[in-house]
């Protein structure tokens, strides 16, 4: 006769909370049958994708197609059934939804019959695409208006018969009581997230593109999602957390590249006084180091008085910066970048800048607000200004919605399913040894580190305003973004001043950390993994932030196969560097995939043309066996729900916890 479990007070103490949630043997059985249905499922499809950088167009699209897994889809369930002109009309229709049904009404006599049709067909698709999630899982993504029709109607269509006039019956009534295309766009949107479970941001959504914040509406929308910060990530953060000299870095970069919609339609976050101070102080400056870049049509939109405008506001705030940074250099000599002090080294009388033991000639020293007996110090006109600008980041609530999504979405790294997931580097010495850095007053490498670095990013936003850990925070996310070695910088040094006022190009270069180098080697690739603790044969680093140069043979896969890097130029900054428009990583049941994307031609092309993203797929690692949720991460976590509802039972049964039987 086996003897009587015997629970310690802690468990009798969980025991009875827990019981609270499931108070009878038949709630805890009920449960523990439905957690072990979804342990047996296969796994979700986990899409990766990084570097994207503003460019909403081409990320909503890749999206919305699941980097062509809803035609992969309709291949299979209508290759034999439908055109392939049908086969992307409906996949446009799944994509943009609203703007395809406006289209195809202005040119379609009868909308009742196409109303039924593609009814019918998305109706098939979605309960095709839906075979490997459970159906309380379906549910949870359906639109709550039509949460009970959807369901009624994917599984009437599976039972056909009888049940078939049922079916008819409903979908006639949605169309004649005009629900139709409402109807349309929640069956459309349930597809979507069903093709993608899981999606993962490697880094850098924000700058060089225009409207990285409806990229964040779109990522606050998605079902199931992560974030790891890249290093334009942590400078939005840092401006939106009150750093003025991550402030004035965001309006730099954003002038520079012309890309103010995102900061005065986005965000809400007026200019003017920073172009009320640049045309009066700058006024009759040379500005020729200071052109913005204009491409495509931006040329022909601008005067030459709007082109000058523009490029005074960006030497003064660039000018600005430089001081601030000065500043903070000078204030946390933990940093290690005093060599980065540059506006004390000019010598204004012969034009030239001492830089190291080298001399250089200088572009531009028409600095009217730099003391070079005091250089860093802003005069009252230049606080006023930048004092208003972090002001107004600070009180952008579109801004600040996005900066606490960041917070509670993202991390610098992440483990899961076995990967790997940072933006930069795991920052390396020459020798290939794990370089250990100083700041915070103890010695760190590695995972260590970046734990570290993570805790006091958070403090950047969350401590108490004026204390002087939320001020070390907010240096800390300079650090982040241009310090030497940074883990989502990864490099010697930032140029931006030699790029601006020296010609020797010598001078502009930005020498990688070591890591970039050791990543084609497979034993680091393990190391680093180990130090994460991931071993096994399907464990892989990704990450972003370097282009891969395709057009030059660039393969995305490193390190023997351990290694991916999925930033293929999703920026139109970036697209000639790589000669592709992106990557997208997929990691389903059976492989892992890697699709690389062409340019998208913009959404009006993709609504009338049916244009696609052109896009090639490789398979480059296949499972031995299909994947299972028990397999994953979330499956571990699954497993030790059903042992402690087992456990319940365990004790409901032996009268050590008492089940509450409500009359």
């Amino acid at each position: 006769m086996s003897s009587k479990r015997v629970f310690t007070p802690e468990q009798l103490h969980y025991l009875r909370l827990l019981s609270k949630q499931y108070p009878t043997v038949q709630a805890a059985g009920t449960e523990i049958i439905r957690l072990q249905a979804i342990l047996n499922l296969p796994k979700g499809t986990e899409h990766f994708m990084s570097d994207i950088h503003g460019e909403h167009e081409a990320f909503l699209h890749i999206l919305n197609s699941g980097s062509g897994e809803v035609k992969e889809k309709l291949e299979e369930l209508f290759g034999n059934a439908m055109t392939q002109r049908d086969r992307n009309d409906l996949a446009t229709l799944i994509y943009y939804p609203k703007s395809k049904i406006t289209l195809v009404a202005d040119e379609t006599e009868d909308m009742e019959e196409w109303y039924r049709l593609t009814i019918h067909r998305l109706v098939d698709l979605c309960r095709y695409v839906s075979t490997k999630h459970t159906r309380s899982k379906v549910r949870s993504y359906m639109n709550p208006d039509y949460e009970q029709i959807m369901d009624e109607l994917i599984h009437l269509a599976e039972e056909g018969g009888s049940r078939r006039d049922q079916y008819e019956n409903i979908i006639n009534t949605i169309i004649q009581i005009g629900q139709a295309a409402d109807v349309i766009e929640a069956i459309a949107d349930v597809i979507k997230a069903l093709v993608v479970d899981h999606l993962h941001i490697v880094g850098d959504i924000f700058d060089r593109g225009p409207r990285a914040d409806i990229v964040m509406d779109s990522l606050m929308k998605a079902h199931s999602v992560d974030i790891q910060w890249g290093n334009h990530d942590v400078l939005w953060m840092g401006a939106a957390s009150g750093s003025r000299t991550l402030v004035a870095t965001v309006l730099s970069n954003s002038i520079r590249y012309n890309n103010l919609d995102v900061i005065e339609t986005g965000y809400g976050i007026s200019l003017r006084p920073l172009s009320i101070f640049a045309n009066e102080v700058y006024k009759d400056c040379d500005t020729e180091q200071f052109k913005v870049k204009l491409t495509g049509t931006d040329a022909d939109q601008y005067t030459e008085k709007d082109k000058l405008l523009s490029a005074r506001m960006y030497k003064a705030i660039t000018i600005i910066l430089f001081k601030l940074e000065g500043q903070k250099i000078l204030r946390r000599p933990e940093f290690g970048m005093s060599d980065r002090l540059l506006l004390d080294k000019i010598n204004y009388e012969d034009k030239t800048i001492t830089i190291g033991d080298k001399v250089y000639p200088m572009l531009d020293i028409d600095f009217p607000t730099v003391d070079p007996a005091n250089p860093y110090e802003l005069t009252e006109e230049e606080l006023h200004v930048i004092t208003q600008l972090t002001e107004s980041f600070r009180h952008s609530e579109k801004l600040q919605k996005h900066t606490r999504f960041l917070y509670s979405k993202g991390g610098l790294y992440k483990t899961i399913n076995q990967n790997l997931l940072f933006h930069g580097c795991i920052p390396m010495n020459a020798d290939g040894s794990l370089m250990t850095f100083t700041i915070g007053g103890k010695e760190r490498s590695g995972k260590r580190f970046l734990d570290y670095a993570e805790k006091t990013a958070r403090k950047a936003y969350y401590d108490k305003r004026g204390s002087a850990e939320r001020q070390f925070g907010m240096d800390f996310l300079w650090w982040l973004w241009a310090g030497r070695n940074s883990p989502i910088f990864g490099r010697d040094r930032m140029t931006t001043f030699e790029r601006r006022f020296i010609a020797d190009k010598d001078t502009w270069t930005e020498p990688k950390n070591a890591y970039y180098t050791y990543y084609q080697d497979p034993a680091v690739c393990d190391m680093l993994l180990k130090e994460f603790g991931l071993e096994g044969q399907h464990c892989h680093i990704i990450n972003g932030h370097v282009p891969v140069k395709a057009k030059k043979g660039e393969s995305p896969i490193k390190g023997g196969g351990k290694l991916l890097v999925i930033d293929g130029g999703f920026s139109k900054a970036y697209q000639s560097t790589s000669g592709i428009a992106g990557y997208t990583l997929i990691y389903n049941s059976r492989h892992y995939r890697i699709v690389s994307h062409q340019p998208f031609a913009g959404k009006w092309n993709a609504v009338h043309k049916n244009d696609d993203i052109e896009s090639e797929s490789l398979i480059f690692e296949k499972m031995e066996n299909r994947m299972r949720v028990s397999m994953t991460d979330e499956g571990t976590e699954l497993q030790t729900r059903v042992d402690d509802l087992l456990l319940l039972l365990e004790a409901y049964r032996t009268g050590a916890v008492t089940e509450n039987h409500k009359n």
